[in-house]
């Protein structure tokens, strides 16, 4: 409980002792906005010319084998060449279609 005395006194202390000056407190303000958009301006710079050199932003990525499976590129071959077949039978007229709307 003394610790949170001391506090409540202190933060009394502070806010009793300020004076309210609004061009100060819009200063202060401006001034941090302005800092902290040069901090981000300067980090995304840097990022920027590390990332064209060809550098890693954080730790580099360890090489891992790559995730091939040729089944599944099979089946999606096969898929493909479904379609082209059912596509030759619009085109050479084994399939008719009848227009609705003639």
């Amino acid at each position: 409980m003394n610790t949170n005395n001391s506090i409540r006194a202190f933060l009394n202390r502070i806010h009793s002792a300020m004076h309210i000056d609004p061009v100060r407190d819009w200063l202060i303000l401006l001034t941090l906005s302005i800092l902290a958009f040069i901090s981000i301006v300067v980090w995304n710079v840097l990022a920027f010319d590390t990332v064209a050199r060809g550098g890693v932003i954080g730790t580099a990525v360890t090489s891992t084998e790559p995730v091939f499976n040729s089944s599944s590129l099979d089946v999606i071959h096969s898929v493909f060449s479904k379609r082209v077949t059912e596509e030759s039978k619009y085109v050479t007229g084994v399939y008719r279609y009848a227009d609705p709307s003639q």
